[in-house]
Order: C-alpha cells, then sequence, then structure tokens
C-alpha cells in the first residue's frame, strides 16, 4: 500500500533534502489488526493506513527514521510516551517539548507534518521573535490540544502554532486530534467546530487564531 504517488515523490524528496537540517525520528503507536474477532472491542481502523503513509514519508529521505510500536506488546513504551490512543505519532528531533499527532496525517494535515519535519529537524521555527520571549517565561506544563479535520482549511495553521511552540519551549506538549477517528475526544471537549484548541483543560478557542493571541492563550494557562 502506497499513500504518496511516484509522481509527487520525487518532488517531496527534493523538497526533504532542502529543509531537513537534521535527524528527525517518527515513532508511531499502532494496534495491529486481530485474526481474531473480540466482542465489543473495537479496532483500529486507520492503523494500517498511518503505517503506510509514514513508511512513503520515511522512504524519501535518509534523515528521517520510523519506528513502529505495537501498543499491546509495548505498553510500557506507551505509558512512558503517554500515548493513550491509536494511532498516535510522536515527532521528535531537536524539538523541546513533545509534538504528537493523535489521528493520521492526512489531508491537508499532511502539509503541517511537513513543516514539523522541517522545523524539528532544525530545532526552529518560524515564530516571531516576540513569541519567542513569551515562550521563554514558561515555568509551567502547558499541554494543548487542537482538535482538527483532514479537510478544515484552517486547522492546519493553527496545528502549526501549536507544534512550533512545542519546538520552541521544552514545557509545551502539542496534541493533534483528528476528532473524526476519535468521536469519544470530540464528545468529551464539546467539539462542533474546527479548529478548536484546549489549552491545558482550562481555556477553550475556536477558529483561526493569530500567532500573538495564541501564544497569549498558552502563557494564560501556564500562569
Amino acid at each position: 500500500m502506497h499513500f504518496i504517488p511516484e509522481a509527487e515523490a520525487q518532488a517531496l524528496r527534493t523538497h526533504l533534502e532542502k529543509t531537513l537540517q537534521g535527524p528527525v525520528t517518527l515513532d508511531l503507536f499502532v494496534e495491529p489488526r486481530s485474526a481474531i474477532v473480540i466482542p465489543g472491542q473495537a479496532e483500529c481502523e486507520l492503523c494500517e493506513e498511518t503505517r503506510a503513509l509514514l513508511e512513503d514519508v520515511a522512504s524519501l529521505s535518509d534523515r528521517i527514521t520510523l519506528t513502529v510500536h505495537d501498543v499491546r506488546t509495548e505498553s510500557e513504551l506507551a505509558r512512558e510516551m503517554d500515548v493513550d490512543n491509536v494511532p498516535t505519532l510522536v515527532v521528535r528531533g531537536a524539538a523541546r517539548g513533545v509534538i504528537r499527532y493523535v489521528g493520521i496525517p492526512a489531508g491537508l494535515e499532511f502539509r503541517t507534518l511537513l513543516e514539523d519535519l522541517a522545523h524539528v529537524a532544525s530545532g526552529t521555527t518560524r515564530l516571531d521573535n516576540t513569541s519567542l520571549e513569551k515562550l521563554a517565561t514558561l515555568t509551567r506544563p502547558v499541554y494543548v490540544q487542537v482538535f482538527v479535520t483532514p479537510t478544515c482549511p484552517y486547522c492546519p495553521g493553527v496545528a502549526s502554532l501549536a507544534h512550533q511552540a512545542a519546538v520552541e519551549s521544552a514545557h509545551v506538549t502539542a496534541d493533534v486530534i483528528e476528532i473524526s477517528e476519535f468521536p469519544e475526544l470530540a464528545a468529551e471537549y464539546h467539539v462542533h467546530g474546527v479548529p478548536k484548541i484546549v489549552i491545558n483543560d482550562a481555556i477553550e478557542l475556536v477558529g483561526a487564531q493569530a500567532e500573538a493571541a495564541f501564544v497569549d492563550a498558552m502563557l494564560s494557562a501556564g500562569a
């Protein structure tokens, strides 16, 4: 199974060659489909598709390492990395904080993934100096959840802001959550429109956000 057509693969290879300034590790947590159907136990519908997509991405650059983890046999590691749902992707490299995707990073969110790879590889982002100065004042943990759908035109910008903040600050953990795969999370957080941002379970924002307002909200939550 391949997600990236060969016609597009070469352009992506060239893009990654230009933008990846260091190594990036992709830790993908999945639950492989079982040959035995257990009544009442839901299977991960998009784990195999997510794995195929990321295998395609990893094949395009020798600076990307993909490791696939089975949450059933590596449950301790999943707990250590705070993985509660599958599929979950953890993007690691020169980022100071924690960057995760809960659900497949496909559709319009694929662009966010490509940006993340570049930012995590270099440890730098496009955030302006004022935002960087504010993030440097954080002293407490800030947990940002951005609820998205693959077709939402405003979601990639907000998802990117959250992940850029996590690249810049060791106090920030940022999850981008695809709600159509996790309707129970959408219900728990009353997601009726996307993008929806929840920060430390205390501050909620809906819709596209200016960088300054987004960073100020994180500082308020971490105060």
